[in-house]
């Protein structure tokens, strides 16, 4: 999301993207933004010269792998668990039934209320890492 927020804005300032205009854009919290961005900066995908932040030449492949490990290190305690539930229910095909889903987060290992599994999945789902979609018999989620 910053990634993309930061390659739509660069045609507009030459000089980098100003942190507040990517700030206010993205509606995240300063410290959720200064991580994502050291992240980012540390992996090389960004440069941060005079508070505005530039995309690096890189590969396409390292910023694919780039945007993957920024998704994984934004997860709470609690979403990193669920996430790893899903991808082992996921399996190969990389698709867990709703039902499924929903039946491990209530009653498996971590015993989540309906709102609680509601709202993790629902998370999961902003964040880009788990999609529904509607299959000939019902509905799963697909990992992205």
């Amino acid at each position: 999301m910053v990634l993309n927020k930061v390659k739509y804005f660069q045609s507009e300032y030459e000089e980098g993207v100003p942190y507040n205009i990517l700030k206010l854009d993205l509606e995240l919290s300063e410290m959720e933004l200064k991580d994502i961005l050291k992240i980012l900066e540390d992996k090389k995908v960004i440069s941060r010269p005079n508070n505005h932040i530039k995309m690096c030449a890189v590969d396409e492949i390292n910023v694919l792998e780039s945007k993957a490990e920024v998704k994984r290190e934004e997860l709470d305690e609690m979403e990193e668990k669920a996430f790893k539930i899903i991808t082992e229910l996921a399996g190969k095909n990389g698709y867990v039934s709703r039902h499924s889903l929903e039946g491990h987060m209530l009653y498996g290992e971590l015993k989540l209320n309906t709102l609680k599994t509601y709202n993790l999945i629902i998370s999961l789902e902003n964040k880009g890492l788990i999609k529904r979609v509607q299959l000939s018999d019902g509905e799963y989620y697909s990992l992205n």
